[in-house]
């Protein structure tokens, strides 16, 4: 948005539209490398300085900017850390914290996928729920998230809506099973493609690939890979000289 695209017809405040254009900004990662000053953004949009503190005075209150001595303004982006070996949502991980999580579906269907139904250990040509969506912390995306499922274990979740819940919960409320152990493996990546832009990244930024096998009484009812921004999520383990440890080895293609 410019000076010349405002409406100035006293319909809608000025700095109402600023402050909706500047969300749109930074939700498309515009301001990576830091914030306008007010003079910036009174020249950009060629208002006063008064319209533009509102407008910002407003993102302020919504956690969405933070103003600090010595920096001036800058965006307010939620950090989270997740502990490793746990059962965990990421939903309720990144809610507990007061952020809201919410979500926009990519995709949501049956499916056939050879990869994900290998993983689950199920025929090649079995039909499978596939749960695609961004997700988004206080509405500043955080990760793409895929999940396979068993047709016959989350059919029922095909009509849901997805935007404000977590899969577990919903396998929970109809009746379906809900992964009590299983394993997840990490892996540093630099994504391109769609799922990068989707995630606001620039190009050569790094971010973490999650994988993970959910398990329930001995049957896999899960396949999901996550794709996380690597500066807002992070994970954590504890240790002690008595845990259990092992090296897994793994093939890889050359």
């Amino acid at each position: 948005m410019s000076a010349s695209s405002l409406t100035r017809d006293g319909s809608t405040p000025l700095w109402a539209q600023i402050e909706a254009d500047l969300r749109r900004r930074l939700l498309a990662g515009e301001f990576a490398e830091g914030f306008p000053t007010d003079l910036e953004l009174t020249t950009c949009y060629g208002v006063s300085r008064h319209t533009v503190r509102e407008a910002i005075a407003r993102l302020n209150l919504s956690g969405v900017l933070r103003r600090t001595r010595g920096r001036g303004t800058v965006v307010d982006r939620a950090e989270f850390e997740q502990t490793l070996g746990t059962l965990y949502s990421l939903f309720r991980s990144v809610e507990s914290t007061g952020v809201t999580q919410t979500s926009v579906v990519l995709e949501v269907g049956v499916v056939k996928d050879d990869a994900a139904a290998g993983q689950l250990g199920l025929d090649p040509d079995a039909d499978l729920v596939l749960l695609a969506r961004q997700r988004l912390a206080d509405g500043v995306p955080l990760a793409v998230d895929r999940a396979w499922l068993p047709h016959e274990v989350a059919s029922p979740l095909l009509e849901v809506d997805w935007s404000h819940t977590a899969l577990y919960e919903e396998l929970a409320r109809v009746g379906a099973p809900v992964p009590d152990q299983g394993w997840e493996r990490l892996t540093p990546v630099v994504p391109d493609g769609p799922d990068r832009d989707l995630l606001g990244l620039e190009a050569g930024a790094p971010a973490l690939f999650l994988e993970r096998l959910g398990i329930h009484a001995g049957i896999a009812v899960e396949w999901r890979t996550t794709l996380i921004h690597g500066d807002r999520y992070r994970f954590v383990t504890e240790w002690s000289s008595t845990s259990p440890n092992g090296v897994r080895v793994t093939t890889a293609d050359l």
